[in-house]
């Protein structure tokens, strides 16, 4: 996950004409970062509440961009923003997120139940029309 000056600098490099081996100039097509609202649910065996907020801390920790994890001792969800190519790619990503930090974090053993992904625009639309996931207020890793 790269940060929103990282993306900026991004589309600034995207819009320049490279050079083709002819030397003549032409603009390559690329898409844009944008920023992806992922909701992802995780559930398996019961552990220890303590446990699992310390490792949902850490995941934090290492994962700066984690709005927010709300958790029981048999399942947990994790918000945050990821900013990708497109809608795939954050998916992509999101689905990694819970094994490729389980070791580091010492996360349960459980696995994704459920996984949401939206783009900013209709998660801003959610929040106005009062039927989308509230702002993630507080920040941080809270029981449900």
């Amino acid at each position: 996950m790269t940060s929103v000056a990282a993306g900026e600098a991004f589309e600034a490099a995207a819009v320049a004409p490279e050079v083709g081996a002819a030397g003549d100039a032409f603009e390559e097509p690329t898409e844009l970062p944008r920023l992806w609202h992922v909701t992802l649910s995780v559930s398996g065996a019961e552990v220890p509440l303590k446990d699992l907020r310390r490792g949902l801390e850490q995941l934090a920790h290492d994962h700066p961009f984690l709005l927010t994890s709300r958790y029981a001792n048999d399942h947990a969800e994790i918000r945050y923003w990821e900013e990708a190519r497109d809608l795939h790619d954050a998916a992509a990503v999101a689905l990694r997120l819970w094994g490729e930090h389980r070791r580091s974090a010492d996360l349960p053993a459980w696995e994704i139940v459920g996984l949401e992904v939206i783009d900013r625009e209709t998660y801003h639309q959610r929040v106005a029309e009062g039927y989308g996931p509230p702002p993630a207020a507080p920040v941080g890793v809270h029981p449900f």
